[in-house]
Order: structure tokens, then C-alpha cells, then sequence
């Protein structure tokens, strides 16, 4: 018979109702995360939290509930992702530095909310990419690898640190062939391009993304598109760069030019090129690894800021990667 493990309970009191609104969420959205992912079970009693389980896991729920009721008090709006990136830090013991997360801020978004990294990992990227002209961004979806590319690319032409930003990726599943696919050129690059699109929409609106595109400010072109060019005062940002070839990713990194910063981010478990290739990415970290003005960082699915299920769903994937080796 399996023994009874002992539960406690412990409280933490909110003065303030309006942070309770924003640290509850919509529906107590935010503390039902916070139940599952710690193994508790949190009840509101007007300003104060009653939090029941282990022991263990009510004083890393208690440490959290505190940090982030500090957040609230700070004016930050918190959202699930915040949540999420609060418990990922419990688990590694790093709480302490939750707060520092939402001292910068990189810019605004088009409906005027702060950009901010959501996680250390997030923090390591962004640091990398302003000390370092090449920039390489490896691990899995859902990491912020694109969005904080872009967002890191807008704030530098915003502060008059290059002229134009140029976005990137191979069109692998077209071959970079893509004159069989109806329409003109834009036609067919854009369903490869669709994921850079949405993060410029999210912080410039779509109209004024239109409105940089037409006056050339922002490029979006397939990477087949940069052979031959030299990309002086430019912001680029090569996307998917695991379904690049060793011949592509020498090319493109070659582009890069004076004044220029080059990001290229990719996850090297969804390598999608024809006939077992080698990826050009997983080339270029053991080719590049130890040149200065280069830096590399990696994420794991802890540093994922969707779902949490997101994260789970990866780890799943790895181990039966592992098993089959």
C-alpha cells in the first residue's frame, strides 16, 4: 500500500484588488496553470490565496505567487506565458532572477504593449545578438527565435542603426524552384515567408508593414534570392536555416556586410532537406563555434513560451528519438 503523503497548507495575502485581477487572469486562467504545472491546488478567499499540497510544492507556488504579485504591483500585465516562464524558473532554481526579465524593454508592439524577453534563454538571445555580428539561435519551435529576431531587427532600424532589414529563409519544400507555383514572385514566396509576416504585423500593424515593404525599407525574398549581394547597414535574419546546405549557409553568411548584424535561427530537429543532406546549420556550429563576433545560443524546450503542452509534446519527441538510437 502506497504510503499518504502529507499535505499542508500555507496562505499569501494580495493588498491591492487590482493586482489580484491581473495575477488571476481571465477565469483564474493563470492560477490553474500555476495548479497543474506545481501540483497544487490554489483557492481565492477575497485578498488572500490558500495554496494545499506537498510541501516542497507549495513553497516554490508560494516563491512564485510572491515574485509575480511583485510584477503586478510593477504595472506589468501578466499572461500565460509569464506563468509558465515564472514556473520554468522554479524548476531550475533561478526565481530569484524572475524579476530582471522585465526590466528591459526592447519596444513596443503595434498595439502599444512592451516587448520584453519572456525567459533566461530569451535574455542570453538577445544579449548575444547585441554583442555580436552573427548571431545563431538553435532549438526547438516555440522559443521566441522569430518574433525576437524581428523585433530585434526593427529596434535597431528604429534607432537609426541600419537602413533596412532583409528576411530570409531556404523554400525547401519548392526546391527554391519555385516557378512551377502560380503567381507572381511575392505570390510564392509568402506561404514560406508566413511566420516572419506575422511577427512583423504584431509589432507594425499590417499596413505599415505593407507601406516598408513597397518602399523596399524591409525585403522579404527565399534565400536563393542573396547569392551575389553584399548587405552593408542591413538588419538580416535568415529563418529555418536547418534546411539550408552547407554550400547555401557559407553563401548567405558571406553577405554580410559593414554595419550589418546577421541572425540565423533554426531547429535542427525539423531538418527537412531532400536525400539526407547534411543540414548547413549543424555544420555551421562546429565550423564557426570559436570565431570571435560570432555567438551561438541554444534553447530547449523549457525555454518554450506557448502552451505548455508545447514543451511536453518536444520532450516527448526527443526521448523517442533517443530510444531509436
Amino acid at each position: 500500500m502506497a504510503e499518504k503523503v502529507e499535505q499542508i497548507k500555507e496562505s499569501i495575502q494580495i493588498k491591492n484588488p487590482q493586482n489580484a485581477i491581473n495575477l488571476f487572469g481571465v477565469n483564474d486562467s493563470n492560477l490553474h496553470l500555476i495548479e497543474e504545472g506545481l501540483d497544487v491546488q490554489i483557492h481565492a478567499f477575497g485578498d488572500r490565496l490558500d495554496v494545499t499540497g506537498v510541501d516542497g510544492n507549495v513553497h516554490q507556488t508560494l516563491a512564485l505567487l510572491k515574485k509575480l504579485i511583485e510584477l503586478a504591483q510593477t504595472g506589468i500585465s501578466l499572461g500565460s506565458a509569464d506563468i509558465v516562464s515564472g514556473m520554468k524558473m522554479v524548476e531550475r532554481g533561478t526565481l530569484e532572477y524572475f524579476g530582471d526579465l522585465y526590466k528591459d524593454e526592447l519596444l513596443k508592439d503595434f498595439s502599444g504593449k512592451p516587448v520584453r524577453v519572456r525567459n533566461f534563454g530569451q535574455k542570453q538571445y538577445v544579449n548575444a545578438i547585441n554583442h555580436n555580428d552573427i548571431t545563431f539561435g538553435i532549438g526547438p519551435a516555440g522559443t521566441g527565435k522569430t518574433y525576437l529576431a524581428v523585433v530585434m531587427a526593427v529596434a535597431a532600424l528604429k534607432q537609426g542603426r541600419v537602413k533596412r532589414i532583409i528576411l530570409t529563409r531556404p523554400a525547401v519544400e519548392a526546391g527554391e524552384s519555385l516557378g512551377f507555383l502560380p503567381g507572381d514572385l511575392k505570390e510564392k514566396v509568402d506561404p514560406y515567408m508566413r511566420p516572419i509576416y506575422d511577427a512583423l504585423y504584431a509589432i507594425y500593424g499590417a499596413d505599415h508593414t505593407s507601406r516598408l515593404l513597397e518602399r523596399g525599407v524591409i525585403e522579404v525574398a527565399p534565400l536563393a534570392y542573396m547569392r551575389g549581394r553584399t548587405l552593408d547597414e542591413a538588419f538580416v535574419i535568415l529563418d529555418e536555416a536547418q534546411n539550408t546546405t552547407r554550400e547555401q549557409m557559407k553563401m548567405f553568411l558571406t553577405r554580410l556586410g559593414f554595419d550589418s548584424k546577421m541572425i540565423v535561427n533554426g531547429d535542427i530537429s525539423q531538418i527537412d532537406l531532400p536525400g539526407h543532406q547534411r543540414s548547413g546549420l549543424i555544420q555551421a556550429q562546429s565550423i564557426l563555434k570559436d570565431l570571435p563576433h560570432i555567438g551561438f545560443v541554444n534553447f530547449s524546450s523549457a525555454d518554450v513560451v506557448r502552451h505548455p503542452v508545447v514543451a511536453e509534446i518536444i520532450d516527448a519527441y526527443e526521448d523517442s528519438d533517443k530510444t531509436k538510437k
